[in-house]
Order: C-alpha cells, then sequence, then structure tokens
C-alpha cells in the first residue's frame, strides 16, 4: 500500500535538465553586460521565482534594469537554447509510470512561468499525465515561501503530510518542508553539495530505490 496520497513534482532541473541550460542562459544573459555568472549568484537565485530572481542579480550586480526586462530576455534566450537540449532526467518516466500503476495522482508546482512549463511538458506530452500543475503565476509568494505546495494539497484535497515533494533546490526543499510535505531532495549538476538539511531524503536520482522505498512502491526493473 502506498504511503502517501499524492506526489508533487518540481519541474527544473528535477524533471528535465534545464539547470544547465539556466545556467548557459544566465551566464549569456551576464556577459552581454561585460559580468561573470557564479557558483555563488547561481545558490541565491536557484529555485526562486522569476521577480525574486532577477531583482536578485540586479542588486548583486548593481544594474539598472527591470527586472521584468532580464525576465523576458531570459525566457527568450532560454526558449532558443532549450529547443535541442532538453532531457528527462534519470528515472522520471519510470517513476511517472510506477505512480501511475499505483492511482498515487501526481501535480507540478514549479518557480517558472507557464509558458515555460508549456513549452517543456508539451515536449513530452506529460501534462495530461498530471491533476494539475502550478506556476510563478499562481501564487503570489514564490519558494522558498510554502504558498505553491500548500495549494497543491488544497487541490488535492489531502493533508500536506500525506504529499510528497520532490525537489532539486534548497529553495524549493524549504518550501516543502514549511508546507508540511514529505520532502524528498535530488540534487543535480548544479545544486550538488548546496544545503538540504530540511529534506527528509536526499537521493541522487528518481531511479534510486529508497524513493520506491519511501512511497511504498515496487521499483520498475528499468529504473
Amino acid at each position: 500500500m502506498a504511503k502517501f496520497d499524492a506526489v508533487v513534482f518540481d519541474m527544473d532541473g528535477l524533471m528535465f535538465n534545464t539547470e544547465e541550460v539556466y545556467w548557459d542562459v544566465a551566464s549569456e544573459l551576464l556577459r552581454r553586460r561585460g559580468l561573470v555568472f557564479t557558483q555563488e549568484l547561481n545558490a541565491a537565485i536557484m529555485g526562486r521565482p522569476p521577480q525574486p530572481c532577477f531583482e536578485t542579480i540586479i542588486r548583486w550586480h548593481n544594474l539598472n534594469e527591470r527586472w521584468e526586462d532580464l525576465a523576458a530576455e531570459s525566457e527568450s534566450l532560454f526558449l532558443q537554447l532549450v529547443e535541442n537540449r532538453l532531457e528527462p532526467m534519470p528515472g522520471l518516466f519510470p517513476l511517472l509510470q510506477a505512480l501511475e500503476q499505483a492511482g498515487i495522482p501526481k501535480a507540478v508546482c514549479t518557480s517558472s512561468r507557464r509558458r515555460v512549463l508549456e513549452k517543456l511538458l508539451g515536449a513530452f506530452d506529460l501534462e495530461p499525465r498530471f491533476m494539475f500543475t502550478l506556476t510563478a503565476e499562481d501564487v503570489s509568494r514564490g519558494k522558498p515561501d510554502p504558498e505553491i505546495y500548500l495549494k497543491a494539497a488544497e487541490r488535492f484535497g489531502i493533508s500536506p503530510k500525506r504529499m510528497m515533494v520532490l525537489e532539486d533546490s534548497p529553495a524549493g526543499c524549504t518550501a516543502g518542508h514549511a508546507a508540511g510535505a514529505f520532502v524528498v531532495a535530488v540534487p543535480n549538476v548544479n545544486s550538488s553539495g548546496m544545503d538540504f538539511s530540511c529534506a527528509d531524503l536526499v537521493i541522487p536520482s528518481l531511479a534510486d530505490e529508497k524513493l520506491y522505498r519511501a512511497l511504498g512502491l515496487p521499483q520498475p526493473q528499468e529504473a
């Protein structure tokens, strides 16, 4: 019997390899301004919604620009770069199949905008496989605030304690933990080494046997 009533997926860096693309986007964005994107700045903005993300970049480099303009330029760059580089993270599809076979509903809660979510999920026809999706436009306070995960639990009609949250960033894990969910951290190449102390479980990939054990599900052979 499954141990959770629902599972919520973050998107960037958790479902897809987009954190690698976002690194190149941010690097190009700052290169155009004679600046360098660093791991320290990356850690400060990872997992956060557009406005606080770009406001942080502006403060970090004392830029005289509007966050909306940086966000629009970044999104345009991202959609260009991701076209030929988008890949699912290891273990994603077997996990989705295992959850569907067990009848466990799923959702996506991302700090990205809906236009980006539709582009990425649409590339693999994944949106119909989720009960619902929540994006940066659906909340007033983005991660690490728990609002998006509290809304998800409400949409599922369950207590947050009965919900598993899968995240790749400290900001996302903090949001899930503050909401009262069971949080699984799956660090990617850019978030590896960051502080995931608030997570209930830290694993190297979505194919990890400890994830299936936590869910109370048999692990697919192909995972």
